[in-house]
Order: structure tokens, then C-alpha cells, then sequence
């Protein structure tokens, strides 16, 4: 039993040794392997930019072989890279045409028109688009209508139905298990609190929702009419008369699309049209290939720099615990500080897609951005979110830019804390505290708040919304009053808010880019991006177990459900005070 006992022991530790000498060693080849990213690109005569549309669009993406690996994951696109894909293959004389692959990504509507913008750009170079899709999603359709041909699968179909906005409700599941949400807010429209205290719509909700959904259809209809020739009227019929269902010639009469086409067969009609004969082959270039080559470093490079600053997700304000991902204000109001001190940074433009989150984090960089402004030309370019804290961050800046479809203003505060006292009354759980004071406890989920609590924090409430009023008004030349008008938590797409005066001028990171270099006075500069991105080894090296244990619950339906639950969680460890959009909004 002793000699057993040791081999098996011996063994084990074998095993362990030898997985530990396998995962250094698989490190290092994949560090290897991410290392010589960023290499040159060899681009022959007569090139196609393949473009594909696969999984969510993000504005940035750090590559993870770890994460793709184990769950088979498809990867994020990253915004960044697209665009700077289409403006290199602009550029490129070798390259003739971009072959867009609309397959499924999941992507706002404003990131769609960033990305519709550029391939207009494109296409004014006299350079070709082509798109294919099996089955087009609705809105990777609106983005190909800029293709001169939008091919189909005979078997396929164009999802044009219409938009929808979506908002699932949690009161009862709540209730059931014995949770009590306590709300504070300020604003008619702030209805970030109502899944968890209503089972339906408010009119104000409704009404919000109908606005911006209408507003973005109107957006999609007009830029779609105007692409393929087809009355918005027209369009809107086709929509009604759901034609996603329909067989894929009715698309080819409709005039929706141009051709059936099975896939294979793609390469040979790319051939015909560069004028390849059907025997050669056709050059094909990746557009994360193109994005990720190393720039060609002009002569005389200007040492005048213009910073492109991302800050996306959500903002973290007073916590022991920052996400992962996110808006950590602690770093944003650093890097900022950081950009003020450089003298070769000529202005800077904040690039801001975040729904908002932690009023506290939001007055912080609000405060760097004011400072920042002292020194230099701030200007804001809005992606798919700016709204709530995302607008708090955004409004003192000296130009913003926005896309038509860009969910913004939601100025509005609200704060919020569970109370799990029956929960643990019916799972056996009693507590029981000692105390100083009367509010030494104060936010304790055990027990509810007292009356004198709860009129202490809405008056907090009541304070920061003031604050916020203040910021806006005074960031955007309003008086406070003008600003309540527009405020009350009410969501705005791009195009009501220049409307409303809450952004200058609509367009994209172009648009906001050629802003800040005029603003500055500059002709000649270095456009620079931050934060720099991490590495992969860096990445994860700061990746937890959960984050790679809560992967595989992403695609079940049991994600909603967990988010909402994380949202709850979130208010016993950060700022009680939020201003944030409704916590999901999903467009269809």
C-alpha cells in the first residue's frame, strides 16, 4: 500500500508539473504568435479588401486565443480596426473594391452609420463595394445598401421588418424571492428603475421609446430610399408585408437586392467584374490584416499630435471592486491629466459610447475634461451611447459630434437599494446588528431603510440632479430652465438632440477628428489613439476565473436574467447614485 501510495503521489505531481510546463509553454508560443501582429502586409495587383461582419461590434477589441479557444467564441469586431481598414484600402492603389460578408453582428445603429460613412468615402475613390449574405440581418442590410451590388443566396432573405425596442421587467421575479427595491429618483423619463418596480411601460417610457425608435427608422428608411431607389412608402410596405419571409426573388423584384448568387460563386462574379480571367486567381486581403499592419511613417512626420481618447461602457465612480471593462474614472481623469501636460497634443477628441453609470466617477471626469478644455480644443464624437453619465462627461466639451442614430441626452439621476429582508426570512437567515447611531447601518440589504433615510437620500438625489442640470446648462450656453426642458431623463437620438441644441453637429470620428484640428489651428498632425491597448499577456494576467466562467452564459437565457441581478449587486459595492440609461436597451 506504501509503494501505491507513493507512485500515485509521484505521478500526480507529474501530471501537475508537466500541465504547468505545458501552459508556460502555450504562453509563450501564443505571445509569439501576437508579437508578430502589427507586421507588414503584403498587398498584390488587383486586391479585394474581404470585410466580414461577424460577431458583436465593440469599439475596440484585444485579441484573447484563451477565450476563442475554449468556448469556441466568435471574436469581437472592433470598430477601430474597421475604419481604419476602409480609410488604408482608400488609400491603396492595389486595392480595387471591398467584398462585404454580412453574416451576424450584432451592432447599434449609430456604429452601422460610422461604418456606412466610411464606405461612402470609400466608394468616392471609384473603387467597387459588393456585399453577400446568406440571410441579411436588418441592420447589416442598411449598412450594404452602399454596395453597387448586394448579392443573395437563392435560398436566403432580407430581414426588413421594422424596429422594435425591448425592456424585460424583474418585479416579480423579485418578489418571488424576496427582494424589495428601494427607488429614489429624479426625472420623469429616468425609467432605468422600472424593471424593477413595474411590469409594464410607464407613458413616459413609452412615449421616450416611440420617439427614438421612429426617429432611427425614419434615419434607416430615408438613407435606404435614397440607395436603392426605392419610395420610402414603398419600403415601409415592404416591411409591413413582412418580405423576410418570402422567397429570395421576391427581394430581386422589390429591388432590395441585385442578385442570387450561392456563395462559392462569389470569387467568379469578384473575377468578372475586376476583369480576372475566370482561371487566375483572385487576391484577397483580410481587413483585420490591413488594420493591423504597421502604418507607413510619412517623411517629415509632424510632431503635432491629435489625441483620439476612447472611453466606452460603463462609468465606475466610488468602489473597492472597478470592472474589468469599462470607464474607471481614476484612469480616464490620470490620462487626461496626462494629455493636458503634453505639449505636442494640439486638442483632443473624447470619443464617448457609454450609457452612463456612477454620478461621482461622472463629476470626476466632467472635472478633467473642464481642466483639460483650459489648455487645449476638447472635442466629444459620440458612438452609440452617450446618454445619462455618458452625456454628464460630454457636455462642457467645446464641440459636439454625434451620429443621427446616437442614443443620447437621458439627464436625469436616480439611486436605488435592495432590500433582501424577506429572502433571508424564508431561507433561514436572521441577522442582528449593534450600533452607535441610528443610520450607523445605512444601505444594510438586511433591513429597510427608515423614513428618515429615505428622505435624507432623495434630497441627495435631488442634489446631484441639480448638479447635473447645472453642468449641462452651463457646458451647452443654457440657462437651468431651458436645460430641465430637455432633461426630466429623457433619451434623444443624434438627430433630435442638435435639433434640441444638446450636440453641434452630426457625423462621425472623421467629422470630430477635422473639428479639433481646425479648432487647433493645425494642418499637418499625428492622429494618436488612447489608452494604448493592452497585450494579450496583459490581458490575462487580469482576467479572472469569472470572467472566463461567466462566458459560456452568454449566449443562454439566463444572461438577462444575471445581469440585472449583477446590476443590483452592483449598487451594495459602487456609487448609490447612478445616472445611466435604462440598463438594456436592445433596437430590432
Amino acid at each position: 500500500m506504501k509503494e501505491f501510495i507513493k507512485y500515485t503521489f509521484a505521478t500526480i505531481t507529474g501530471i501537475l508539473i508537466s500541465g504547468i510546463i505545458f501552459l508556460f509553454l502555450l504562453t509563450i508560443f501564443l505571445a509569439a504568435i501576437l508579437s508578430s501582429s502589427g507586421s507588414e502586409v503584403s498587398v498584390k495587383e488587383n486586391s479585394v479588401m474581404v470585410l466580414k461582419l461577424d460577431g458583436s461590434l465593440k469599439e475596440r477589441t484585444e485579441e484573447n486565443p484563451i477565450r476563442e479557444f475554449l468556448y469556441d467564441e466568435t471574436p469581437s469586431i472592433g470598430l477601430e480596426d474597421i475604419l481604419t481598414a476602409i480609410r488604408r484600402a482608400a488609400a491603396n492603389d492595389k486595392i480595387q473594391g471591398i467584398y462585404i460578408q454580412a453574416e451576424n453582428a450584432g451592432a447599434p445603429f449609430a456604429s452601422i452609420q460610422e461604418i456606412r460613412s466610411a464606405l461612402l468615402e470609400f466608394k468616392e475613390t471609384g473603387k467597387f463595394i459588393v456585399s453577400y449574405s446568406d440571410a441579411y440581418p436588418q441592420s447589416l442590410y442598411y449598412l450594404c445598401t452602399v454596395a453597387d451590388d448586394i448579392l443573395l443566396n437563392p435560398r436566403g432573405s432580407v430581414e426588413w421588418r421594422g424596429l422594435s425596442a425591448n425592456t424585460t421587467f424583474y418585479k416579480e421575479l423579485l418578489e418571488k424571492i424576496g427582494i424589495e427595491m428601494q427607488i429614489f429618483k429624479v426625472g420623469d423619463y429616468k425609467s432605468a428603475v422600472e424593471p424593477f418596480t413595474s411590469t409594464r411601460m410607464s407613458p413616459e417610457n413609452r412615449e421616450q421609446l416611440t420617439a427614438y425608435t421612429t426617429s432611427i427608422w425614419n434615419q434607416v428608411l430615408q438613407e435606404v430610399a435614397l440607395a436603392r431607389h426605392i419610395p420610402a412608402d414603398t419600403l415601409n410596405h415592404l416591411a409591413n408585408r413582412l418580405i423576410l419571409f418570402g422567397k429570395a426573388e421576391e427581394n430581386i423584384q422589390a429591388g432590395l437586392t441585385d442578385q442570387l448568387i450561392y456563395k462559392d460563386d462569389v470569387r467568379n462574379y469578384l473575377k468578372e467584374k475586376m476583369g480576372i480571367p475566370a482561371g487566375s486567381k483572385l487576391n484577397l486581403v483580410a481587413a483585420g490584416d490591413l488594420a493591423s499592419a504597421k502604418p507607413v511613417v510619412p517623411t517629415g512626420k509632424s510632431p503635432d499630435k491629435i489625441a483620439l481618447y476612447y472611453a466606452y461602457g460603463e462609468i465606475d465612480g466610488i468602489t473597492t471592486s472597478p470592472r474589468e471593462e469599462g470607464i474607471n474614472s481614476d484612469k480616464v481623469v490620470r490620462d487626461l491629466r496626462k494629455l493636458r501636460e503634453d505639449k505636442n497634443v494640439k486638442a483632443v477628441v473624447l470619443r464617448i459610447n457609454s450609457p452612463g453609470g456612477s454620478a461621482f466617477g461622472s463629476e470626476q471626469i466632467w472635472k478633467a475634461v473642464e481642466e483639460l478644455k483650459k489648455s487645449k480644443p476638447v472635442v466629444v464624437s459620440m458612438g452609440d451611447y452617450a446618454a445619462s453619465g455618458g452625456y454628464y462627461i460630454a457636455c462642457n466639451a467645446d464641440h459636439i459630434v454625434a451620429q443621427p442614430a446616437t442614443l443620447t441626452g437621458s439627464i436625469g439621476i436616480y439611486g436605488l437599494f435592495p432590500n433582501a429582508e424577506k429572502l433571508l426570512d424564508k431561507i433561514g437567515i436572521q441577522t442582528e446588528s449593534v450600533k452607535t447611531n441610528p443610520g450607523a447601518d445605512v444601505g444594510n440589504f438586511t433591513r429597510p431603510l427608515t423614513t428618515f433615510e429615505k428622505e435624507r437620500f432623495q434630497q441627495s438625489v435631488n442634489d446631484g440632479y441639480d448638479l447635473f442640470l447645472t453642468r449641462c446648462a452651463e457646458g451647452r450656453g443654457m440657462t437651468k430652465d431651458e436645460m430641465e426642458q430637455v432633461a426630466q431623463g429623457r433619451v434623444w437620438t443624434g438627430s433630435m438632440a442638435k435639433e434640441l441644441g444638446l450636440v453641434d453637429e452630426l457625423g462621425g470620428i472623421r467629422k470630430a477628428i477635422a473639428v479639433a484640428a481646425s479648432r487647433a489651428g493645425v494642418e499637418h498632425y499625428t492622429l494618436q489613439s488612447y489608452p494604448d491597448k493592452k497585450d494579450f499577456i496583459s490581458s490575462l494576467l487580469e482576467s479572472s476565473t469569472t470572467d472566463y466562467l461567466y462566458t459560456p452564459l452568454k449566449s443562454t437565457s439566463l444572461d438577462r436574467i444575471y445581469q440585472a441581478l449583477q446590476t443590483v449587486e452592483s449598487f451594495t459595492i459602487t456609487d448609490p447614485l447612478q445616472t445611466r440609461l435604462p440598463f438594456e436597451i436592445t433596437l430590432h
